[in-house]
């Protein structure tokens, strides 16, 4: 016999259904907030009091709102709302970025497949479809916010493309230029030579590859500040500096070379040039040669170049500098010699390069001497500038080298 034990059992009776069903009721009470006026009731209701104002970075209009937006939004939400509740008054006034790569890049998408080269369209139709889609998407994504729940000012959000706010930019612009704080400069930034564009950090994703890597020989033209090394000079001894690097694209706008001030180096004899760059530019074999490398890469030095430089004894270590020694010392860019060969404009290569101390220097590899070239890395710009060398802009937009480089 089965027995049935639910009359035995005493349970609440609620009105409430079994299933919250909240796919169907959530829009109803969204659309019953926005019939009574519940957020311009809160600020009526919190006028005069203590205010507390969230700056919120807009996100791009330029798709729909995914899984990143939704926790960014009801989090900044759950600050406005406890915010509210304790008083306070908590005006919230969504906005948009509508400029920038992540919109434009959508565009170009469609140029892609339409065959459509974007250098050929006229930068003001570019612009006005680019507008014209980050208004599209500012629709989009308004009503995803509300769907989710969001207090706000949905009607009046800022907007990066507001004529008004651009006025805004520019007369803001103006007084600094009045005021004399406007100047022309130059500096690092994140670049794409696909866009021609400047790049966020956040918009720059790192990947391994592999490079070619090169150790170059600069000559050591005057060394003031060491007399073995200016002896050497004198004498009409090849003392090369030794730099390494992975990025031998940038050996042409050399300006400089940096050194470490806390580390030692060590002046290496050899009767063998590194190899240059074709057979006609390699350096007879019984001229002697000194190069100056860090003394903790001297060993690693000497694997990466045995075929040009045969392992060395102790008695081949003609002296040991300090990196002290280097200041005030100049060094030929290695394509001085080659550029009055071909005849080339050489005012460039002619100058001399001086030796400038780099906090960022180290030993973890190459030879403890960095080439320095302020058109292409960071460092290099910052250091150069610090002593007066400015860039001389050789590249151009698209990453290649201008056409007199």
């Amino acid at each position: 016999m089965t027995t049935d034990y639910r009359d035995t059992v005493f349970l609440p009776r609620t009105d409430f259904p079994m299933k919250a069903g909240l796919p169907n009721k959530e829009p109803k009470w969204l659309e019953r907030w926005q019939a009574e006026g519940v957020y311009d009731a809160l600020r009526a209701q919190r006028q005069g009091k203590e205010k507390f104002v969230l700056h919120d970075g807009p996100p791009y209009a330029n798709g729909a709102i995914h899984l990143g937006h939704a926790l960014n939004k009801i989090l900044k939400d759950v600050i406005v709302r406890s915010q509210s509740m304790l008083g306070k008054d908590v005006p919230y006034v969504p906005g948009w970025d509508c400029h920038g790569l992540p919109i434009e890049w959508k565009i170009e998408e469609k140029y892609r497949k339409k065959k459509k080269n974007k250098d050929e369209v006229d930068p003001v139709e570019f612009r006005k479809e680019c507008r014209e889609f980050a208004g599209q998407w500012i629709d989009t994504q308004r009503q995803q916010f509300k769907r989710l729940g969001i207090f706000g000012d949905w009607d009046n959000p800022y907007l990066t493309m507001d004529y008004a706010a651009e006025a805004a930019i520019a007369a803001e612009l103006l007084k600094f230029a009045e005021s004399g704080q406007l100047y022309r400069g130059a500096k690092p930034v994140m670049w794409s030579p696909v866009e021609k564009t400047a790049l966020a950090e956040a918009e720059v994703e790192y990947e391994d590859i592999v490079s070619t890597q090169i150790d170059v020989g600069f000559e050591i033209t005057e060394a003031p500040h060491s007399r073995k090394l200016q002896d050497l000079i004198t004498a009409g001894k090849k003392v090369l500096a030794v730099i390494w690097t992975t990025t031998p694209w940038t050996i042409p706008v050399n300006q400089a070379l940096a050194y470490s001030e806390r580390d030692e180096y060590l002046l290496i004899w050899s009767n063998r040039g590194l190899a240059g760059a074709s057979a006609d530019n390699r350096m007879i074999n019984d001229t002697e040669f000194y190069y100056l490398v860090a003394a903790d890469l001297a060993s690693e030095f000497q694997k990466r170049t045995e075929f040009d430089l045969p392992a060395f004894s102790p008695e081949d270590v003609e002296a040991t500098l300090k990196g002290s020694d280097l200041k005030g010392a100049f060094a030929k860019h290695p394509l001085h010699d080659r550029s009055k060969a071909k005849g080339w404009d050489n005012k460039f290569f002619e100058r001399p390069r001086p030796f400038l101390p780099g906090d960022f220097v180290t030993t973890d590899a190459g030879t403890g001497l960095v080439h320095m070239a302020p058109d292409h890395g960071e460092d290099d710009f910052d250091l150069c500038k610090k002593h007066g060398i400015d860039p001389v802009f050789a590249v151009n937009p698209d990453g290649k080298y201008r056409e007199d480089w």
